[in-house]
């Protein structure tokens, strides 16, 4: 893809340990985003972004994305969490929509399609989640109990500490951002592990950026990376950082001075 061309849409997609799931789905993403019917003389853009790992992910990838221009491999170097891999991807993306999501398509591709046509009827909104706790999600296959009640207590500290009254789901691992608003809070934002979403949630609302949430069609993975007894710990201690980040954030580089 030539550095002129315009991106009308950037996606993001982190991955470690995902040689089963990431190589198969890259040509149905490439395929899906040939069918976006986008601004004249606009294109679209998706970017792997792998976390070195020992299941060679990093070298599937790039054998299943070659015959396809519009897709990019990045080797992001040694593992360091989602939180880093999306950053990474985030910063390096040209889109005017961002939108980072699973590599196992948990939230299926049309969705892409459903996000970018709420972002063309509502220009105000700058940053779009996907909740797959709304009344109106479609929930193909739903989490086992016990993570489902773990993530529910996890929802419920964050909305009594960090986004009072706030999101419901605050880990759907699809989001949408506008280019500004993805400039803007990837710039601040430092969590590299699982937490990193409370910390954007944070720094969209910290930022005064207007953020809605929309029922997403998902369906549960058992292969999903998160172990909630390995990864559980330490994603309390970074809800614990998430205010003082942004907190620092905000006062060293104050909203005047990045355009806010």
């Amino acid at each position: 893809m030539s550095l002129s061309e315009r991106v009308a849409l950037s996606l993001v997609i982190p991955a470690f340990r995902e040689a089963a799931r990431l190589p198969p789905n890259l040509p149905r993403i490439a395929e899906y985003c040939d069918t976006l019917v986008l601004p004249e003389g606009e294109t679209c853009e998706v970017l792997a972004v792998v976390e070195r790992s020992d299941d060679g992910t990093l070298e599937r990838a790039r054998e299943a994305a070659a015959p396809f221009p519009r897709l990019e491999v990045i080797d992001n170097g040694p593992q360091r969490g989602k939180g880093h891999a999306v950053r990474s991807g985030m910063r390096r993306a040209r889109g005017a929509i961002r939108i980072f999501m699973d590599a196992d398509l948990s939230t299926p591709l049309p969705e892409v399609g459903r996000f970018l046509g709420y972002f063309a009827a509502h220009p105000e909104v700058d940053v779009v989640i996907g909740n797959r706790r709304h009344r109106d999600s479609r929930i193909g296959r739903a989490q086992g109990p016990v993570r489902r009640h773990l993530g529910g207590l996890f929802s419920r500290l964050v909305r009594g500490s960090i986004l009072p009254g706030a999101w419901t789901d605050t880990q759907c691992g699809f989001k949408a951002f506008r280019a500004e608003a993805a400039q803007r809070i990837f710039s601040r934002q430092r969590l590299d592990g699982f937490s990193f979403d409370v910390e954007v949630l944070a720094l969209a609302a910290g930022l005064g950026l207007t953020t809605h949430d929309l029922p997403v069609e998902w369906r549960d993975d058992d292969a999903t990376r998160v172990r909630l007894w390995y990864h559980g710990w330490g994603m309390l201690r970074d809800l614990c950082r998430v205010r003082a980040l942004v907190a620092r954030s905000l006062k060293e580089q104050p909203l005047e001075k990045d355009g806010g």
